[in-house]
């Protein structure tokens, strides 16, 4: 599902700047994310695993150096939903961010998660990413993966005989 599918799905309180900022972010490539800048407030927070930033420039750091480190990058919006029970706007994107790091050790990017995305005045005031970095990222880099593993099955339940 593109951003545009899951914007016109029946969701008639979605608000038009959500769709806009969905397609753009689907759409992200190094040489045209001034068009997803210009959907966002000046002091816009954006929270992901790994940073916190406010701001335009940060916002704009955090894909410079998504698309330096990261070979052919890309957002796919599987799901976008309204929330009709907060005061001001909240927009939440599933999907599923494909890729490769661009060097060593070379890894194959498959995340899925889920944006929050809060809008006042018609600007996104912030983007919270939220996605499981251990088990999607630092468990698959090779030398992470073999402290880290041991320490995810601590939390695994086992059920019946296994």
């Amino acid at each position: 599902m593109t951003a545009d599918q899951g914007a016109k799905s029946g969701q008639d309180c979605m608000p038009e700047i959500a769709q806009t900022y969905a397609h753009a972010f689907a759409a992200l490539q190094s040489d045209n994310i001034d068009d997803l800048l210009a959907l966002l407030s000046d002091d816009v927070r954006f929270v992901d695993p790994f940073n916190d930033v406010t701001g335009k420039a940060g916002f704009r750091a955090i894909f410079d150096h998504m698309f330096a480190t990261c070979t052919a990058p890309q957002f796919h919006i599987t799901d976008i939903a309204a929330s009709a029970s907060t005061p001001s706007e909240r927009v939440y994107l599933r999907w599923r961010m494909s890729g490769r790091l661009a060097t060593w050790p070379g890894t194959t990017l498959a995340l899925q998660g889920m944006s929050e995305i809060h809008i006042a005045d018609n600007k996104v005031t912030a983007h919270y990413d939220h996605w499981d970095s251990a088990s999607q990222l630092l468990a698959k880099l090779p030398l992470i993966r073999s402290l880290l593993r041991p320490i995810l099955r601590l939390f695994v339940v086992r059920t019946g005989g296994s």
